[in-house]
C-alpha cells in the first residue's frame, strides 16, 4: 500500500515533490525546466463569487481560494456557499523566457467553464451563465497550446446549476505542449481500446449465452462488460465527450455515467451469486442487489442534482460489495469450486482498482492512468478465465454425461436386442417347424404372415443395433478373400420370395469381364446390398428390380467395379433426395405409414461405405424409379478353391431331415429359457438326437460326459454361471468336443470373449432350424 501511494502521488505528469504553489493569485515558474517537468497550477487563486468576469473588466471585490476545491468547502465573506452559482478564478503565471512551446491541460469542472488567456478565449466546456436557463453544462478535458510569452493572465469562468457539486475540482496542468498532447492522446487511446475490448468481450459472452450453453453467469458477465465499457470512456477523463459534438445532452451523458455504475454493480452481484450459489447468502446478496437497483432507479427518475448526491455513499458501499465478493471467492476456492482461484485473484485486482479510483475521486492521490488500464485488463482477463474454465468444466461434464449416455444407450440396446431376439427365436423357429408339418392352406397363409412379421421385427432390431455401433465407432472391417458375385447371387436368392409376392422381376446382371476374387469385408458388402435391394423391393409396386455389377477398370493388383440396384418404383423428388439419407427419415412422412420401416437402411449403407471412403450415389425420377449405386476399388485376392456358392436362403429354409442324421448322437443343450429349450429339442428330436438339458453353466459342467455327449449347444447369458465360464472350465478339463454358442447377442459383441473361452462357433438367435442343423452336421463331420 505504501508503494501504491508513492506511485499515485508522484506519477501524474512527472511533477516533482518541490513543485511551486500559487500564492495570492500568482505562481512563479521562472525557475522551472519545462523540458523535464509539468506543473499543476495548485495554490490560492483570486476568486470572484457570483461574477463572470471578462478580460478588461474593472476590478471588483475578490477573495483568495484554494484550487482545486469545491464551493461547498469554501466561504465568501465568512459564510458557507451553496453548490449552485457562478464565479471567476484568476491567476498570474510567471514563465521562464526560454521555455519550450507550452500547453495547458484543462479538465472538466462542475459543470461548465470558459478559459481566457491574456485577454483571449482559450477554451470552453459548455456555456457558463448566471442562471440555470443561461447555463449549458458539459464535461470535457482539453489540451490547448499557449502563445510564447513570459507572463500568463488566466481567467476562468465557472457556473453550476445542474449538479449537486460546484467548482473546479480537478487540477490544471501546465507543461511542454508535445508531452501534454502525447499524454492526452495516450489516455484517450487507452480508454477507447479498453472500451472496445470490454464491449467486444461483452458481445462475445452474450453470443455464447444466446447460441451456446444458457448459463446465466455468462449472461450476467456479458451485461457487466457492456455496462462497464461505457464507464471507461464516459467518466473520469471523459474521452467519449471529446469525440461528441458539444451540443450533445449533458443530462443524457451523466445519466448514462451513473446508471452504468449502479446497474453494473447490480449485475456483478448477480454474477457472483450465479457463479457460486452454494457459497452465497441469498438474503445478503438480495439486499446488496436491491440497494444498487434502488440507486439505479433513482438515477432514471430524478435529475442530476438529486442522484449525483448518491455517489459518495455508493463508493463507500463499493468496499462492502467487493469485500463480500472476495470472501465468497475465497470460500469457493477453499471448497474447490471450478474457477474460484481466478475469481479470487480478479477480485483482489478489482479491489485495488477501486481503491485507486476512490483516492483519485477524493483528490487524495493521482495515479498513472496505465495503472488503472492494466488493473482493468487484469480484472476482466481473470474473470474471462473464470468463465472459460467454467465453460470448459461444463463442456467436460456434458461430454462425460454424453459418453455415459452413449454407454447406457449401447448397453440398453444390447440388452433389448437380447430380450427381443430370445422370444423371436422361438417364434421364428416354431413357425419354420409348423410350416414343415404340411399345414392346411389357410394355416400356411397365417404362418407365412407370422414369419414375415417376425422377420420384419428382426430386421428393425438389426438396423437399430447396426446404426448404434456405427455411431459409437465400434464397427470394424475385415479384409478377407471373397467373391462379390457369390454375395450378389445369395442376396438376390434371399429376396426372390419377397419379389415374387409382389410379382416383381428381380434379376442379377454380372459383367462377364469380372473373373477374379477380391479382398474385402463380405459381411458388410452383403449388408449394404441387402439393404439396397430390400428398399428397392419395398418401394416398387410393379415392374422390376435389377442388381448389377460392372467392371470400371482393373490392373494386375486392383479392380474397380460399380454395383448398382435399379428399380421401377415410386422414385424420389429432387428436393428430397438428400433427405432420405438422414437417420430415421424417409422422403415423405406418409411413406412411413404406407411402407413402414425405421428409415435407417440407407443411412447405414451410406455410413458403411463412407467408412471405406466410398460414396453411395443415387439417381431418381418420381414415378419412374430409382438407381442406387457405388463404385469401389478392391485389391485382387489369390484365387480360392472353386466350390458351388452356398445359398443361405436354401440352407435356412431347408426342412429338417426326416432321415434322422443324428440318430444315436447325444447332445448337451445348455439354456435357461424354456421356449428356446423347447425349440431346440423339437429340432434335435426330428434329427434323431438324444438331448440332455442343463439350465445354467454350473449344471452343464457337472453333467458333461465326454464319453456320452458328442457336442454342446451353449447359451452365453445364464444365471449361476454363464456360458463363457462354463466353456472355460470344460476346456481346462481338456474337453475337446465341439461347443457351439447359441446367443441372442451379436457375434461382433461376443466374438473375442467366445474365442478366449474356447467356443468353436457362434449361432445368433433367432436361428432357423436348417441353420442349426447345418452347423451341428459340420462340426460332427457328418454329410449335409
Amino acid at each position: 500500500m505504501a508503494f501504491l501511494l508513492v506511485v499515485c502521488s508522484n506519477s501524474q505528469g512527472q511533477s516533482l515533490p518541490a513543485s511551486p504553489l500559487a500564492v495570492q493569485g500568482v505562481i512563479d515558474l521562472r525557475t522551472i525546466d519545462f523540458e523535464h517537468q509539468t506543473i499543476n497550477l495548485d495554490g490560492t487563486w483570486k476568486w470572484y463569487w457570483q461574477s463572470l468576469r471578462k478580460p478588461g473588466d474593472p476590478e471588483s471585490r475578490f477573495e483568495y481560494t484554494p484550487l482545486p476545491g469545491l464551493w461547498s468547502k469554501q466561504t465568501w465573506n465568512g459564510k458557507p456557499l451553496p453548490t449552485h452559482g457562478y464565479a471567476t478564478y484568476a491567476l498570474t503565471v510567471l514563465l521562464p523566457p526560454n521555455a519550450p512551446p507550452l500547453a495547458l491541460k484543462i479538465r472538466d469542472a462542475y459543470t461548465s467553464y470558459r478559459v481566457y488567456l491574456n485577454g483571449q478565449e482559450l477554451a470552453h466546456s459548455g456555456i457558463p451563465g448566471t442562471s440555470a436557463e443561461t447555463t449549458t453544462p458539459f464535461w470535457l478535458t482539453q489540451v490547448k497550446q499557449i502563445p510564447k510569452t513570459d507572463t500568463l493572465q488566466l481567467l476562468i469562468q465557472v457556473a453550476n446549476f445542474h449538479h449537486s457539486k460546484g467548482g473546479i475540482y480537478k487540477q490544471l496542468t501546465l507543461g511542454k505542449a508535445d508531452h501534454l498532447r502525447f499524454q492526452f492522446n495516450r489516455i484517450n487511446a487507452l480508454d477507447f481500446f479498453l472500451t472496445g475490448c470490454l464491449f467486444m468481450g461483452g458481445l462475445f459472452f452474450l453470443g455464447l449465452f444466446l447460441f451456446g450453453r444458457h448459463d446465466v453467469s455468462i449472461l450476467y458477465f456479458s451485461l457487466f462488460c457492456l455496462l462497464y465499457s461505457y464507464r471507461i470512456v464516459g467518466s473520469d477523463h471523459y474521452s467519449l465527450h471529446s469525440a461528441l459534438p458539444t451540443s450533445t445532452s449533458w443530462s443524457l451523458l451523466i445519466h448514462l455515467e451513473y446508471l452504468t455504475l449502479f446497474l453494473g454493480v447490480t449485475v456483478f452481484v448477480l454474477y457472483t451469486y450465479s457463479l457460486y450459489p452454494q457459497d452465497v447468502s441469498k438474503w445478503f446478496v438480495t439486499g446488496l442487489g436491491s440497494i444498487s437497483l434502488a440507486f439505479a432507479l433513482t438515477t432514471v427518475f430524478f435529475p442530476p442534482t438529486i442522484f449525483s448526491q448518491l455517489i459518495t455513499p455508493f463508493l463507500g458501499l463499493m468496499f462492502v460489495y467487493i469485500g463480500y465478493a472476495f470472501y465468497i471467492y475465497w470460500l469457493a476456492a477453499r471448497r474447490g469450486r471450478p474457477g474460484a482461484p481466478y475469481s479470487l485473484m480478479s477480485t483482489a485486482v478489482l479491489l485495488l482498482v477501486f481503491l485507486i479510483i476512490i483516492l483519485k475521486y477524493f483528490q487524495i492521490a493521482f495515479p498513472e492512468d496505465l495503472i488503472l488500464f492494466f488493473g482493468y485488463i487484469g480484472f476482466f482477463f481473470l474473470q474471462s478465465l473464470v468463465l472459460s474454465f467454467r465453460f470448459a468444466f461444463m463442456l467436460r461434464q456434458a461430454k462425460e454425461q454424453a459418453e455415459e449416455g452413449l454407454r447406457a444407450k449401447s448397453e440398453f440396446l444390447s440388452t433389448m436386442s437380447h430380450e427381443i431376439r430370445t422370444p423371436l427365436n422361438a417364434v421364428i423357429g416354431m413357425t419354420h417347424l409348423l410350416l414343415q408339418d404340411n399345414p392346411r392352406s389357410d394355416q400356411k397363409e397365417h404362418l407365412d404372415v407370422m414369419l414375415f412379421s417376425a422377420r420384419n421385427l428382426l430386421h428393425i432390431v438389426n438396423d437399430i443395433l447396426d446404426f448404434n455401433r456405427i455411431e459409437a465407432g465400434k464397427i470394424t472391417f475385415e479384409n478377407l478373400p471373397m467373391d462379390p458375385v457369390d454375395i450378389l447371387q445369395n442376396v438376390v436368392s434371399a429376396f426372390q420370395t419377397s419379389a415374387r409376392e409382389k410379382t416383381l422381376d428381380l434379376r442379377l446382371s454380372i459383367d462377364p469381364t469380372f473373373r477374379t476374387r477380391v479382398s474385402g469385408d463380405p459381411t458388410r458388402l452383403a449388408q449394404v446390398i441387402s439393404n439396397l435391394v430390400h428398399n428397392a423391393i419395398k418401394f416398387t409396386e410393379k415392374g422390376r428390380v435389377l442388381v448389377s455389377l460392372k467392371v470400371v477398370s482393373q490392373t494386375e493388383q486392383e479392380i474397380t467395379v460399380t454395383i448398382a440396384i435399379d428399380d421401377t418404383g415410386i422414385g424420389i423428388a429432387p428436393d428430397k433426395q438428400e433427405l432420405i439419407f438422414n437417420r430415421f427419415t424417409q422422403a415423405d412422412s406418409s411413406l412411413t405409414r404406407s411402407y413402414g420401416g425405421t428409415g435407417l437402411g440407407l443411412s447405414i449403407c451410406r455410413r458403411i461405405l463412407e467408412l471405406q471412403n466410398v460414396e453411395l450415389c443415387m439417381e431418381s425420377q418420381p414415378g419412374t424409379g430409382s438407381r442406387f449405386f457405388f463404385t469401389q476399388t478392391f485389391p485382387k485376392a489369390a484365387p480360392l478353391p472353386e466350390k458351388p456358392p452356398v445359398d443361405e436362403l436354401v440352407v435356412e429354409n431347408r426342412p429338417v431331415s426326416n432321415d434322422k442324421p443324428l440318430q444315436g448322437i447325444s447332445i448337451l443343450l445348455v439354456d435357461d429359457n424354456v421356449m428356446n429349450v423347447l425349440l431346440a429339442r423339437s429340432v434335435l428330436d426330428r434329427l434323431g438326437a438324444t438331448v440332455d438339458v442343463a439350465t445354467n453353466g454350473q449344471e452343464a459342467v457337472d453333467m458333461l460326459d465326454s464319453s456320452k455327449h458328442r457336442i454342446v449347444l451353449m447359451d452365453l447369458q445364464m444365471p449361476v454361471m454363464d456360458g463363457y465360464e462354463a466353456t472355460r472350465i470344460m476346456r481346462e478339463r481338456h474337453e475337446t468336443l465341439p461347443i457351439i454358442a447359441i446367443t441372442a447377442s451379436l457375434a461382433q459383441e461376443v466374438g473375442d470373449r467366445a474365442q478366449l473361452a474356447g467356443l468353436d462357433e457362434i449361432l445368433v438367435k433367432p436361428y432357423n432350424p436348417g441353420r442349426l442343423t447345418q452347423i451341428i452336421l459340420k462340426h460332427l463331420n457328418l454329410p449335409t
